[in-house]
Order: structure tokens, then C-alpha cells, then sequence
């Protein structure tokens, strides 16, 4: 890392197992963990502006990783000047951030996301999107494709004199793209239910062997792809658009803007009949999100045959005994960047083989 967040110049090797980045509040922690996820994603988790990561009183960051994949080294680096992005694969140049996606697969899992059931669908629309701009490049240029046609169209909607026959070109576009985006996430939703019923079922028998009361766990976990605009047929999608868009044209007119489309999905994630996204407790609802992440690992393996390198920021701190002990298990293989606040003897237990790295912040 170079003029990146704290750190002007920071090196760090990770062991290929657990490891544990231990610090005071402010010392750099996550920083390092934002680091890895731009060589894999191409773009922070913390800021949509990544200029933001550049330090204090300098003009560029560069952050590179030496990952190995199927037994080769492979490098990957990111540079980030001003409004400019540039970035790397084994020291050639990549024409966009897209092109890193499918190079050093990871997996972040942050307090912010044990409030994927509670907070707003947007959450959980992003949850599902990060999962599959990994597997399928594609998928993330049709989400910026898409996201580009809803924005023109409602300006299109907000203009004084309406231009039907334009508004007739967007329409086609949003159905075309907004169509690949449903069906790929119906398809997700449909392998994530498997999953995440499964780890659910196992991390709420340990909750209960732990002594955990029954009211914090949940049992049946029940997930669902719960589109805005309902279809039956897969090969179907675009022509349901189509139609809805048209039936709503006078309202998204007046609304100016488009109210029905990907834009306004959601996950349903109901337990023993009950909407967790509602009515369910802390306890039900953080037992809940870690089953979808724990999922996030599994249905990567499956689909690559490689395991993700798994961030967790600060989030075994969010969680109780039971769930705590529940996540070694969960990730054999996986290579694992923790941060904690807490001494480093407070993960021992968990991690007995853990390699430990103490962060210090290095600007004055």
C-alpha cells in the first residue's frame, strides 16, 4: 500500500490460513481489508469514491497483491490519481475494473452487513449484486447499463413536454437489460435458499447445544427472489417489463421517475412464517445474515471450485458465544483476514492456529 489511507508505505503477508489483525481503534485495520477488496472488486466497500482512500496531502494511492490462483502467482494492482483509475493484471494494463473480478475472489462480511434482513431492500439488492459481479462479469455492465437507462429515463420523465417516442427507445433498453439482471438473481435467490437453509439448520442446533434461548434462533429460514415486477416464465422477463412500463407510464410521469424495475427488488427472508425483514428479533435477524454470508462462501466454491478470501471487519465482536464458535467450522480452507479491537487472546480459542499481525497506524 502506498499513500493509501493511513499508510504511506505498508507491506503485510498473510498466512494462507487465519489471520488475525489486532490494533487500537484508528490504527489502520480495516484500511488493509479495503486494500484486498479493490484488487478484487476494483472499487471499495467503504466509499463509492475511492479518491477518498488517497492520504492526506497527497495526490495518488497504489495498492498492489500478489495472489496465487490454481498454483500460479498471479498480481494484481490498482492505481488511483485524481479522476483516474488505472489498473493491472501480472503488469499489464486492464481496461476497467471489471476485468479484475474474476482474478482474487473475496468475501466481506462487516457489522454493517448483520442488518442486510433489517435495513432497506436496497441492502440486500447490493448483497446480491456484489455475489454476482464476482461470478459473472458480465452481470456488474449490465447493472451499470441498467442503472445508466433508469437515470436517463427519468430525466426524460421529469421534462415539461414528453418525448413518447424516446421514452419508447428506454423502455426497450431497461427491458432488455433489466430482464438478464432478473433472471440472474432469480437464479441466485433460488441456490441461495438451498444453501443458507442448510447452514441455518446447523448454526441453530449450535446456538441451542450452547444453551442459547429459543426466541434468538431461527429454524426453516426461507429465502426468496421477490421481484417488482412478477414473471412465471424466465424467457418471459422482457415482455413482462415491457408491459408494466407502459401500464405505469402515467404514474411514472407524474412520480418523475421509474417505479417499477431491478431497481426495486428485494430478498424475502421468512422464518417458520415469519418476515424476519419485520418481525423478526436482533437475535433472529443477525442468525439470519450470517447464514446468507456463510452462503455467499459456499455457492463461490461451487460455482469456481476456489474458496474466497473472507474479510470480517470487526464482526465477531457482533456476535455471541455460539455464533462466534459456529464460524471456524464454517470456512476450512478459506484463507481468513480478521480485525479486531479486542486483546489478542480473545480469538485464541476460535483460532488456535492463527497468525497474528499488529497494526499501528504509520503517519505521524
Amino acid at each position: 500500500m502506498q499513500n493509501f489511507r493511513s499508510y504511506e508505505e505498508r507491506s503485510v503477508d498473510f498466512g494462507p490460513g487465519v489471520n488475525i489483525l489486532t490494533g487500537r481503534n484508528g490504527a489502520g485495520k480495516t484500511n488493509m481489508l479495503e486494500a484486498v477488496h479493490i484488487l478484487s472488486m476494483g472499487r471499495s466497500f467503504r466509499t463509492l469514491n475511492d479518491a477518498e482512500a488517497i492520504t492526506f496531502g497527497k495526490d495518488f494511492y497504489r495498492v498492489k497483491g500478489l495472489f496465487e490462483k490454481w498454483g500460479e502467482d498471479l498480481t494484481v494492482e490498482v492505481k488511483m490519481g485524481g479522476r483516474d483509475k488505472n489498473y493491472f493484471v501480472d503488469g499489464i494494463g486492464v481496461r476497467k475494473g471489471a476485468d479484475l473480478l474474476d482474478h482474487a475472489l473475496t468475501v466481506i462480511f462487516s457489522p454493517d452487513d448483520l442488518r442486510i434482513v433489517k435495513d432497506e431492500p436496497e441492502k440486500r439488492r447490493r448483497f446480491m449484486d456484489h455475489e454476482l459481479f464476482q461470478l459473472k462479469p458480465l452481470y456488474y455492465l449490465d447493472v451499470i447499463r441498467y442503472r445508466r437507462i433508469v437515470r436517463n429515463r427519468n430525466l426524460l420523465l421529469k421534462e415539461q413536454t414528453l418525448n413518447e417516442p424516446l421514452l419508447d427507445v428506454y423502455d426497450g433498453y431497461l427491458a432488455e437489460t433489466g430482464a438478464r439482471i432478473m433472471a440472474e438473481r432469480a437464479r441466485f435467490a433460488q441456490r441461495l435458499a438451498t444453501i443458507s437453509a442448510g447452514i441455518q439448520s446447523r448454526v441453530t442446533e449450535d446456538a441451542r447445544s450452547l444453551g442459547a434461548g429459543l426466541a434468538e434462533v431461527v429454524g426453516g429460514l426461507e429465502v426468496s427472489y421477490e421481484p417488482s415486477i412478477g414473471f412465471e416464465d424466465p424467457d418471459g422477463i422482457e415482455a413482462r417489463i415491457v408491459g408494466e412500463l407502459e401500464s405505469r407510464r402515467a404514474k411514472d410521469r407524474e412520480a418523475g421517475s421509474t417505479t417499477a424495475g431491478p431497481h426495486r427488488d428485494d430478498l424475502k427472508i421468512v422464518s417458520e412464517g415469519v418476515d424476519l425483514r419485520k418481525f423478526g428479533s436482533q437475535g433472529q435477524q443477525r442468525t439470519a445474515a450470517l447464514a446468507l454470508k456463510l452462503a455467499e462462501v459456499d455457492i463461490i466454491k461451487e460455482e469456481t471450485g476456489e474458496m474466497p478470501i473472507l474479510l470480517l471487519d470487526d464482526v465477531l465482536s457482533e456476535l455471541d458465544e455460539g455464533r462466534q464458535r459456529r464460524l471456524p467450522n464454517s470456512f476450512e480452507d478459506c484463507q481468513i483476514i480478521i480485525t479486531t479491537a479486542d486483546p489478542p487472546g480473545a480469538l485464541t480459542d476460535a483460532f488456535p492456529d492463527a497468525l497474528h499481525i499488529e497494526v499501528a497506524p504509520s503517519l505521524s
